[in-house]
């Protein structure tokens, strides 16, 4: 007796199952400039790692004898591999089979993805194209009832946040519960131009009387990744596929360990001549912070995560000295680096990832304090930005701050830590208060001003008395700033304060649980 015959089945079945949608939708994938789902397992994992779990799975015809005769594989591809020697869970949508919605989907499928990471703990990339498993109006039909909305199994996609670095990647067009799979993740790409992302797509929202749209003005990576709803865009899959990998390497595999060394090969010693002009003399004059960023972290080391919103606040991960850190600086090229309802947003993510995966915090602060006027107000960035102070305190990992330039106002205020002892400097081009002496002075002195005969001779002499009492260092000698230090020697001071953080880093769990 032998089992040969079974085997053959089972090899058949498999043969089925890599065919997909079959050769004609295989095309029209690629015709809209998109892999298939087998394709992009390949291109993202160390090659043959892939461990697929519930291949058979799908719908099969059968004639009177109960022999196959036709075979529609599931629309959902899921297992473990090695992204760069870490194993990983891998799942993604079929969308040459049914576009990715439930009908020829095992749900289960999907919801043992999710399980899978959480109980493995293990980071979890999903590739994310169409409907993400979700239904249909011809489900109605072919399930014989319609069902009542509730997301069974969310829990154990939200649970993964607390555990293990989650990556979305938008491949196609998404929407519905595809779209919300990519939102919840600690870290989500989108395609430009192959890919899109929706609630619902154009036809329903024609049908609800909001205008004949197509897919692209709804969800194109041009306003999502502006609005916050996507971190970044990638002009290719390939590139969306480095993108995730290179997020991944700052993190560690999951919240019991802490984020991975590297091997340094950046002179945790070396100085940058160039930072001692950077700064301009004039406070209306602005720079490049990117150039600094660049400057002080180990070198192609800076990963910025959110470029195209949030800008007046650059957030992203680094390392010094082969010690990954998640790291923000105001950017004074927009909005004078003022922080926004968007920008404390984007800034609340990053320290809520921080806190999670046990990556210590740099600021290099220019910050004028909140943005002011009326679109500021009616955006609650008071709101947004005390949220962002609150989530700043309650993080449970070592935190750095340079003050490159301004700090004023609430929102200056970053440049500490509350309740915490910490590394704190500033370079000599500091400048901080309440707020800047140029918007307050005139009000401040209102009376004086208005008993004198020459108003700006009068002013100019207030003004250069003050100047001479904000330099940094009369904050230093009352120890208001612990220390001033050469701008050419930044990279240096928080190398040094790296090596210390790390050895007090703990894997501790987060005071509040991950919020995409």
């Amino acid at each position: 007796m032998s089992w040969d015959e079974e085997i053959d089945e089972m090899r058949a079945r498999e043969a089925l199952a890599f065919e997909m949608g079959g050769p004609e939708k295989v095309a029209r994938q690629h015709d809209f400039n998109k892999l298939t789902i087998r394709e992009r397992i390949n291109a993202i994992s160390d090659g043959d790692t892939f461990h697929e779990i519930g291949t058979l799975a799908g719908v099969g015809e059968y004639d009177e004898s109960g022999d196959l005769t036709a075979f529609t594989p599931s629309n959902f591809v899921f297992g473990t591999a090695d992204i760069d020697g870490r194993p990983v869970v891998l799942s993604g949508d079929d969308f040459t089979v049914r576009g990715g919605s439930a009908d020829a989907s095992i749900a289960g499928k999907r919801a043992r993805s999710e399980g899978l990471a959480v109980e493995l703990r293990l980071p979890h990339i999903r590739l994310v194209d169409g409907m993400g498993g979700g239904g249909s109006v011809k489900t109605i039909e072919t399930a014989g009832r319609t069902y009542i909305p509730e997301l069974r199994g969310w829990e154990t996609v939200a649970t993964q946040l607390g555990v293990a670095p989650s990556v979305s990647l938008a491949l196609g067009s998404v929407a519905g519960i595809g779209a919300a799979r990519v939102a919840t993740a600690h870290y989500s790409v989108i395609v430009k131009d192959s890919a899109q992302m929706m609630i619902a797509g154009p036809a329903l929202v024609d049908w609800a009387s909001l205008g004949d749209v197509s897919k692209e003005e709804l969800g194109a990576s041009k306003i999502h990744t502006r609005n916050g709803a996507i971190d970044d865009e990638a002009n290719g899959e390939e590139e969306a596929f480095e993108m995730a990998k290179q997020f991944l390497s700052y993190l560690p595999s999951s919240v019991d360990e802490l984020p991975p060394l590297v091997e340094p090969t950046d002179d945790p010693e070396r100085s940058d001549e160039a930072l001692i002009n950077i700064v301009p003399k004039d406070p209306r004059q602005v720079y490049k912070m990117h150039t600094i960023l660049e400057s002080v972290c180990d070198q192609e080391s800076f990963f910025e995560i959110g470029r195209k919103w949030g800008r007046s606040v650059i957030t992203g991960l680094a390392r010094f000295n082969g010690i990954p850190v998640a790291i923000f600086a105001e950017n004074p090229r927009v909005y004078g680096g003022a922080w926004t309802a968007d920008s404390s947003r984007k800034l609340i993510r990053l320290i809520d990832l921080a806190s999670t995966f046990h990556l210590p915090i740099v600021h290099l602060e220019d910050c004028p304090g909140f943005l002011i006027g009326k679109q500021s107000e009616e955006e609650a960035t008071i709101r947004f930005g005390s949220t962002a102070l609150a989530t700043l305190g309650q993080a449970n990992v070592p935190f750095s701050c340079v003050v490159i330039r301004k700090a004023f106002g609430v929102a200056g205020a970053a440049n500490h830590k509350p309740g915490s002892h910490h590394f704190r400097a500033a370079c000599p081009s500091g400048d901080w208060g309440s707020l800047p002496i140029e918007g307050g002075i005139e009000v401040a002195y209102k009376a004086e001003l208005a008993e004198v005969d020459d108003y700006d001779e009068h002013l100019a002499k207030i003004k250069d008395r003050l100047n001479r009492l904000r330099s940094p260092f009369r904050s230093a000698e009352f120890f208001e700033i612990e220390e001033i230090i050469d701008p050419r020697h930044t990279r240096k001071y928080l190398c040094r304060w790296a090596k210390l953080a790390r050895a007090a880093s703990r894997t501790d769990p987060p005071r509040f649980w991950y919020r995409p």
